[in-house]
């Protein structure tokens, strides 16, 4: 295991390379002991998540990860891969990225650095990536609020570039405090006069079953439904669960979370048949929503606004303090949440030549992707965008 501990002065302190899976399988208990104690604490920066993201949906990466011991007591982890060169980008080149990048969904990836040892872990870290000359590329971190934009800030002193743009925004709900009454009573009129009416319209033609499922005996056969139900419900395709490897990360992160009480289906039941499915974690006081799916043949009755608001009910009964709907500016998340996180991307460039060629070669890799999206028709464009992700991504 190389030791990278370039320009960090304290002997007591050193700071690993991690290249190996071995290596990184053995981290589990003293990786999510220092995430509990960071600022970062969240279900995909777990062990559980990243590790399973690295076994099924890495690709060609190279495992990259940084550690951080002083005096033996793990402090920081900067979880990186290298990716590889791929089709996607015009002037292709490799570069650093977060495990976990990609079509999965992996929200407010960062650096996990143990409380009140911020200041000097990231200056080690900053050195160790200074040493390499590589670009780095970080994605789906929190504008404003990332601890990577820190080690942006030392090398930026060094002469790197630094680039911070927003790309996305997660919604989430204050639940901290609420009542399922009070928080229904925040909504619009509309949407909460929608919701109470769908409701009682099903109840009136139909047996109506909400039930959830959290245990290993339930697992596979919920897994199932929710699979079958979202593919019903884009005719066919799903991006999330459209490969046999996304499919095995599924099945794995399930039973992995099960094992630590995170994982919750939720399913709406009509006369005995299953119409609307829901998928989530939740970790710690936060309830993740991770995927929705409904039937079809059941969209006039809304079997999926119903099932988000059951949910969320169900999620104040468990005293979950927040509900966050995770990235995307769908329009029904605006409905049931108003408090917005900006995602977005960070990249550190090298300076010199170097740094400009490898900044300019992702410029010119954007552009392209924009430029596609206007000339073709969207879905077209969306199809060869995911395409290229995949092939380079996951």
């Amino acid at each position: 295991m190389p030791s990278l501990a370039m320009g960090v002065a304290n002997p007591s302190v050193s700071v690993e390379l991690i290249e190996d899976t071995e290596r990184l399988m053995g981290l589990r208990e003293e990786w999510n002991e220092l995430l509990a104690d960071s600022s970062t604490d969240c279900l995909c920066l777990t062990w559980e998540w990243l590790s399973t993201w690295w076994r099924h949906l890495s690709g060609d990466r190279r495992l990259f990860v940084l550690t951080v011991r002083s005096q033996g007591r793990l402090v920081a982890i900067a979880p990186f891969v290298v990716r590889p060169p791929g089709i996607s980008r015009i002037l292709p080149f490799p570069a650093l990225e977060f495990l976990g990048t990609g079509s999965i969904g992996s929200d407010y990836l960062d650096v996990i650095i143990r409380r009140g040892h911020e200041d000097w872990a990231v200056q080690a870290l900053a050195e160790s990536l200074a040493g390499m000359n590589r670009a780095v590329e970080l994605e789906q971190v929190k504008i404003g609020g990332s601890v990577a934009r820190g080690i942006g800030k030392i090398l930026e002193g060094r002469g790197w570039s630094v680039e911070e743009e927003e790309t996305n925004l997660s919604r989430h709900i204050n639940l901290s405090g609420q009542s399922w009454p009070s928080y229904i009573g925040s909504l619009g009129a509309a949407h909460r006069y929608n919701f109470h009416r769908r409701l009682k319209q099903l109840e009136r033609g139909f047996a109506v079953r909400f039930q959830k499922s959290s245990s290993e005996e339930e697992r596979r056969p919920a897994l199932g439904r929710l699979i079958a139900l979202h593919t019903a419900r884009w005719g066919g395709y799903s991006r999330a669960f459209h490969t046999p490897k996304h499919l095995r990360f599924h099945e794995e992160i399930t039973r992995l979370a099960c094992q630590r009480g995170w994982l919750r289906f939720y399913t709406l039941w009509l006369d005995g048949e299953a119409v609307a499915a829901l998928y989530g974690f939740r970790y710690g006081s936060v309830f993740n929503f991770y995927q929705s799916g409904f039937d079809p043949l059941y969209a006039r009755y809304s079997t999926g606004l119903v099932t988000m608001g059951l949910t969320i009910e169900n999620a104040i009964q468990e005293g979950v303090e927040e509900f966050d709907l995770l990235q995307g500016v769908e329009q029904y998340k605006e409905h049931w949440a108003r408090e917005v996180r900006p995602l977005g991307r960070l990249e550190f460039y090298p300076p010199r030549v170097r740094g400009l060629v490898y900044r300019r070669a992702a410029e010119l890799s954007r552009a392209a992707r924009r430029a596609a999206r206007r000339m073709l028709p969207r879905k077209i464009a969306d199809r060869i965008a995911t395409k290229c992700e995949l092939a380079t991504r996951s």
